[in-house]
């Protein structure tokens, strides 16, 4: 495969990953797919983080991010009462 095709799955797997956190977050649900309004909400972010707010505003944001990846991590983790035993 040459590299510009593999910097091209590269980039289109990245930008679907981007998409899917939004419909992870309920952006599309609670906006009715309202691309205009998505996009305005994340030029605000932008604006925020250009701002001298900026830097809180990234602890505050990684931090929740941080937490719901976590918590969906716990409910995806299957958990087993049996000690893992070894089959021979």
């Amino acid at each position: 495969m040459r590299s510009w095709q593999v910097e091209h799955r590269r980039r289109t797997r990245h930008l679907i990953e981007l998409g899917g956190l939004v419909v992870k977050a309920g952006i599309v649900d609670l906006t009715s797919d309202d691309r205009a309004m998505i996009y305005g909400a994340l030029i605000w972010m932008a604006e925020k983080l250009n701002s001298e707010d900026g830097e809180p505003a990234r602890e505050l944001w990684a931090g929740k991010g941080k937490e719901a990846f976590a918590a969906e991590q716990e409910t995806t983790t299957p958990t087993t009462s049996h000690p893992h035993q070894d089959r021979a």
